[in-house]
């Protein structure tokens, strides 16, 4: 093992650059040589690319974002994006390559694994938190702590002006945002894309909200669920509480990432980099009961990461 590159993916998490950091300066004390790749997978296509060393990434690891970079990159969907990133890797002579990024990230990168020598290792960095092989992701826990911010200031509106509130977090096809958002500011309810919700018992949780004597409410919905103004539409004619709608949107993914965050972002680099060391590749790296710890790169991608939904009824029970 020579030379690494790194590649930022997908969409951008709070730690990224805690986390190109600690690959680029763990990887030079092994006398390896890093090379970021730019805009995601886009810059494995055209061969773009910077050299990362201790002093370049100096003053990131608290920066949201990623200085690498990040797009969406179709042309790799394909057969021949494949291809071009696989020579690139040739090219440079890269001996292993660190992608960080969420679920389709690691998707990609196994993609790849089956068109190139060079071993591969993915760093699993989303708010999603859906990538199986890890009970937490990098920058999960900054998007937790930034929505929970947000919604304790809209739960003081709604007091004030007794209405509920539709806070919708991100979350297209998982609810481990929303689950975890929603439990840990007292939310009445809380939708997800893994539950079929049903509106008459929106409803009925409101009416008996308001028979106990309250005057105003939090649900806590994932985008993924459906319209939201349709359902606030719906709640006002069904209950005659008044509803609005707010939809935190990207500022989930921005911003410093937590002491977590930064910290999972070191210990994951870590056990990334040895693991090229040592010769493996094909491997998702991630925290398991604890300990950091890695898996095969087809079962992560493979396999679907459960909700656990026990922590909806546990909601339900505290927000009576």
């Amino acid at each position: 093992m020579k030379k690494i590159g790194v590649v930022t993916s997908g969409g951008d998490a709070p730690g990224m650059n805690a986390t190109i950091r600690a690959v680029t300066r763990i990887a030079h004390s092994k006398k390896f040589q890093v090379l970021g790749f730019q805009k995601g997978w886009e810059g494995l296509i055209t061969n773009t690319f910077t050299p990362l060393t201790p002093r370049s990434v100096g003053g990131i690891i608290q920066l949201g974002g990623t200085i690498l970079l990040t797009s969406r990159c179709s042309e790799f969907k394909k057969k021949e994006g494949i291809k071009k990133a696989a020579k690139t890797l040739a090219l440079n002579k890269i001996d292993g390559l660190i992608v960080i990024g969420g679920n389709g990230s690691m998707k990609g990168a196994l993609e790849l694994s089956k068109k190139t020598r060079t071993l591969i290792v993915g760093i699993p960095a989303t708010i999603d938190n859906d990538v199986f092989g890890t009970d937490e992701t990098i920058g999960f826990d900054t998007a937790v702590n930034t929505a929970v911010a947000e919604i304790d200031k809209i739960r003081d509106t709604a007091i004030s002006h007794e209405r509920v509130f539709i806070v919708e977090v991100m979350g297209r096809t998982r609810g481990f945002l929303a689950l975890t958002v929603g439990l840990t500011v007292g939310a009445e309810t809380i939708l997800v894309p893994e539950v079929n919700y049903k509106k008459e018992e929106i409803f009925r949780t409101i009416r008996e909200s308001t028979a106990k004597g309250k005057k105003s409410g939090i649900i806590v919905a994932a985008e993924g669920v459906g319209d939201n103004r349709v359902l606030a539409r719906e709640i006002e004619e069904n209950t005659g509480t008044e509803v609005r709608i707010s939809i935190l949107g990207y500022a989930q993914r921005g911003g410093t990432p937590t002491a977590r965050s930064r910290f999972l972002a070191s210990l994951f680099a870590n056990e990334a980099v040895e693991l090229l060391s040592k010769g493996q590749g094909s491997k998702v790296v991630g925290l398991q009961n604890g300990k950091v710890t890695s898996i095969k790169l087809e079962k992560s991608c493979n396999t679907k990461k459960p909700l656990d939904l026990s922590l909806l009824k546990l909601a339900n029970v505290l927000a009576t």
